[in-house]
């Protein structure tokens, strides 16, 4: 009797025509062994489900008819596989050849494993900081010195984040730009909160499924790479869901004093708009502070 598939790979579209072929064909052209695809579509206008049904009709496409977000459209994507580990993998990525073999011997090599992500990369080669501690106001700004840093090519953090992503180990939280997850675990921690629209998604999965007992690995030897932000413009729209899961994650995570003093900086950016004469989006962000 033969076995199905290892892994499902679900990967959630929203006006991502300029890069799911690419995506998918690295999935096609790398893989080792079999996969289960669905592709779950946020009501796309750009033409992505057409390019999807023609050029990879192995691929299950689901449409959801509305922009779901991106923790809801997974689950959704979750539950029309069966496989035993889920991939959830950005549209802007393109996997190397070997990634994925590599990604899964190391989460069944640790019985504990809940949750494993590779080493992403730029286009250009430099590494991403795609893992890091939990979130919290004493943990972020190193955080966020690291990822600004690599976003200027500064040599000195480009030199840092390098040292730290080439070693595999455990973290707190691996991104959700690839993450590999044990069906069982996801399941039995409710899968994504849907709560999240857009980012922060992952940190707050990771950490349920640690406290459930599991391991988050970083695995080295795997590597994805990753045109961050290909798939969600920067633009105002994000910038406020970003704001928005920040502060949902904080309430859960942090405590009321902690999402306080977070509401207060969002206010703070608010007011920075503001006095640049960005009106709209000053008074949008400001929305997200008082109401979150």
């Amino acid at each position: 009797m033969s076995r199905g598939p290892t892994i499902a790979v679900v990967v959630v579209t929203w006006q991502s025509g300029a890069t799911i072929e690419r995506c998918l064909a690295s999935l096609r052209d790398g893989g080792a062994q079999p996969l289960e695809l669905v592709v779950v579509d946020n009501a796309s206008t750009d033409g992505t489900p057409g390019a999807v049904r023609a050029s990879f009709p192995e691929a299950k496409l689901v449409e959801t008819g509305a922009n779901l977000g991106f923790a809801a459209a997974c689950n959704r994507g979750a539950a029309a596989t069966a496989a035993p580990w889920l991939l959830f993998l950005n549209p802007d990525t393109e996997v190397r050849a070997g990634a994925l073999g590599a990604l899964i011997a190391r989460a069944l090599s640790e019985p504990r494993c809940s949750a494993a992500g590779p080493l992403t990369r730029y286009p250009d080669g430099t590494p991403q900081l795609s893992f890091g501690p939990d979130l919290t106001p004493f943990t972020e700004p190193g955080q966020r010195r690291l990822v600004r840093g690599l976003r200027r090519r500064d040599p000195d953090v480009v030199s840092e984040v390098t040292r730290l992503v080439r070693e595999s180990g455990e973290r707190d939280w691996v991104s959700g730009a690839c993450l590999l997850v044990r069906r069982s675990a996801f399941v039995a921690v409710g899968g994504f909160d849907d709560g999240y629209f857009l980012y922060e998604e992952d940190a707050d999965l990771c950490r349920r499924l640690r406290d459930a007992g599991g391991r988050v690995l970083h695995v080295a030897e795997s590597e994805v790479v990753h045109a961050v932000g290909a798939s969600m413009a920067a633009s105002a729209t994000s910038r406020l869901a970003y704001h928005r899961s920040h502060l949902r994650y904080y309430r859960r995570w942090n405590g009321a004093a902690a999402a306080l003093a977070l509401r207060l900086r969002i206010a703070a950016e608010a007011a920075t708009l503001a006095l640049r004469g960005r009106l709209a989006q000053a008074r949008a962000t400001l929305s997200v502070a008082v109401s979150g």
